[in-house]
């Protein structure tokens, strides 16, 4: 992943990007920097969980979008698809 730069644009789909990555679980089962920015976003609100709970690499529980409350960090509220 690239850092991401100032521009709007750029912002916007790299946040799509790791949207997709949460939704499909690949993002916790990739090297241990995409989890962590996936986190980051999630937890800055600008993107939501999955619309299902996965398992981390290390076998973690990553609950989905329907298992926090609304308004918490990960909530379907902020989810971008």
């Amino acid at each position: 992943m690239n850092e991401i730069e100032n521009d709007p644009c750029e912002i916007e789909e790299e946040l799509d990007h790791l949207q997709g990555l949460v939704n499909s679980g690949m993002a916790w089962k990739l090297e241990g920097h995409v989890g962590r920015t996936a986190m980051a976003a999630i937890e800055a609100k600008l993107i939501g969980l999955g619309p299902v709970a996965h398992l981390d690499y290390y076998g973690n529980y990553v609950p989905s979008r329907d298992d926090v409350k609304p308004g918490t960090p990960g909530a379907k509220e902020y989810a971008r698809f």
